[in-house]
């Protein structure tokens, strides 16, 4: 599968049991030094909120969702002015860290193909 950076190794990976368990403690490791967790977010708070797909992706949210987003970010934010990370039972566990905006973001990337087909259509008359 091909993302925007390129081949993705993610659907092979999840595909075996055996390379997704090697896989997985790395990539919590990783996922926990980043330290986003720490501060109460969710991966997808991390996006380029510029990107014209998401901008558009954010509009499709639901009012608890956006409301949620800007909680977490207000948080987060005033975590940040206080230089400090959140008590460790408040960070956001993995179970609860899932991408909640990315089918957005797809479902936009797909409508802009279609859109892009649909108007390059060549008319011919017979």
């Amino acid at each position: 599968m091909f993302g925007p950076l390129g081949p993705s190794l993610a659907p092979y990976i999840r595909s075996s049991k055996t390379l997704s368990s090697y896989v997985k403690p790395f990539a919590n490791w990783y996922a926990n030094l980043m330290g986003y967790r720490q501060m109460g977010l969710k991966y997808d708070d991390l996006l380029v909120e510029e990107r014209e797909d998401v901008q558009r992706a954010l509009t499709r949210l639901t009012p608890r969702e956006t409301y949620d987003r800007s909680f977490r970010f207000k948080r987060a934010s005033q975590l940040s002015v206080i230089q400090q990370n959140l008590p460790k039972d408040q960070w956001t566990p993995v179970s609860e860290d899932v991408r909640y905006l990315k089918p957005h973001v797809v479902e936009v990337a797909k409508e802009d193909d279609e859109r892009k087909v649909w108007d390059t259509i060549a008319v011919q008359r017979k």
